[in-house]
């Protein structure tokens, strides 16, 4: 089963069409649907935060097996990614913040 087939059986029994997880996820309404597409990953941080509304893991949505070891992640990629809600402590960064961290990551640009 692929990811976006999990994740519609997942939504499904949650009672949820794929455009409302993405929604409540962060996402764009039809971000799931691109999931789809042949040769398409998504961002673990997008699948992460579907994976949280519909109560999951993003192991029961990938079939990775859980790795317990630090992960690097790629902050700059992440900033440039449209499927990625930057948050703090829960709360989205506002676009003034999130320029000002792109140029501190550019070197101060």
């Amino acid at each position: 089963m692929t990811l976006f087939e999990k994740t519609k059986k997942f939504a499904k029994l949650r009672g949820m069409s794929l455009q409302d997880a993405a929604q409540k996820a962060g996402l764009s309404i039809n971000s799931i649907y691109k999931w789809n597409r042949p040769g398409y990953v998504p961002s673990k941080p997008s699948i992460l935060a579907v994976a949280k509304v519909l109560g999951v893991t993003y192991e029961d949505l990938t079939e990775e097996e859980k790795n317990d070891e630090p992960q690097q992640f790629d902050l700059k990629a992440a900033m440039k990614d449209e499927d990625t809600i930057m948050s703090w402590q829960g709360k989205p960064i506002p676009p003034e913040e999130l320029e000002m961290i792109r140029r501190i990551l550019d070197g101060g640009k």
